[in-house]
């Protein structure tokens, strides 16, 4: 990595072609790249391609590798899942499981990296729970949630067109990509 220009990677979504979810971590992402980083966005019809982690022939899928190498390379992370039934959904919990492909490389799965979080669900309770099941989950694979984690209210329709129609959440999302480059340009140095 060189201090200029930070790889994020951004997971997350649904397998709704346009959903809320991926809009929201693409807002992130956005603004991260604003600043000079590249970024990847590994979002809903790359989380539906791949297999059950640990299943026969996962590593063999395309996607899976993406990830992985993606996962490697990355000097920071945003994920993005919605809220289901008070959790994160099983497709972005499936891909947060490929880390462990990491688990013998000198950086052990997200070893000081920054993470970004972003819950979105159809009420605030499903929010809520959802980030503070992201943050444990960064917290066992070594990374560093970032202070600020988006909790977005969909119930509203907010999200077209790759825009948000609310200015404070997408201030907030925003927020999460700046923090994350902040931080891993902090790190670089």
């Amino acid at each position: 990595m060189t201090a200029a220009s930070p790889f994020i990677l951004g997971i997350g979504g649904t397998v709704s072609a346009g959903g809320t979810t991926e809009q929201a971590l693409a807002i992130a992402l956005a603004s991260a790249e604003h600043l000079g980083a590249q970024t990847l966005l590994f979002g809903g019809a790359d989380l539906g391609r791949l297999p059950h982690y640990l299943s026969a022939g996962a590593m063999d899928v395309p996607e899976a590798r993406t990830l992985v190498d993606a996962v490697r390379r990355a000097d920071g992370v945003i994920i993005a899942s919605p809220g289901y039934h008070g959790s994160i959904s099983g497709l972005v919990k499936n891909a947060i499981d490929y880390v462990e492909e990491t688990a013998r490389d000198p950086r052990t799965y997200l070893d000081g990296v920054p993470v970004g979080l972003i819950a979105t669900a159809y009420g605030w309770q499903a929010t809520g729970s959802t980030l503070a099941a992201l943050r444990s989950i960064v917290h066992a694979l070594r990374g560093w949630p970032k202070p600020l984690g988006a909790a977005v209210n969909c119930s509203g329709g907010l999200f077209r067109d790759g825009r948000c129609a609310e200015a404070a959440i997408s201030e907030q999302l925003a927020l999460v990509g700046r923090q994350v480059y902040d931080f891993a340009r902090l790190r670089s140095r």
